[in-house]
């Protein structure tokens, strides 16, 4: 290293280290396309984490009256609207299960589906 402003090199087994390589070469594009892909996979996660903690917090008969509780049951019946009663079993913990776990599982499939396709772009 005789330059002092020269980088240091990285242990990347992707990209060995090149002192003639640019490390700041990648296209602004590429990052935006990464960032998009991330927003979108993350959303889908956060969408499905509340209908599953909803579900889970149900079968184990969390205090409804909790100020918690009563957020996490408005977010997961705001995201889980369009699907309400497409299963109306008598059995109320399946009903449950059912009604807000079939969108959660679509969150996730069409979430992470969207990322990884953006991601291919």
């Amino acid at each position: 290293m005789n330059n002092p402003h020269e980088p240091m090199p990285v242990n990347d087994n992707y990209h060995p280290y090149d002192p003639n390589r640019d490390t700041h070469s990648r296209s602004r594009n590429g990052d935006g396309v990464n960032r998009a892909a991330l927003a979108i996979h993350t959303i889908a996660d956060i969408a499905a984490g509340f209908l599953g903690l909803w579900v889970l917090l149900y079968l184990l008969d969390a205090n409804q009256g909790n100020v918690f509780v009563g957020f996490v049951h408005g977010m997961a019946d705001w995201l889980a609207g369009w699907s309400q009663d497409i299963f109306t079993m008598e059995t109320e913990g399946l009903r449950v299960f059912l009604n807000y776990g079939l969108p959660a599982a679509i969150y996730l499939l069409l979430g992470h589906g969207i990322a990884a396709r953006v991601r291919r772009l």
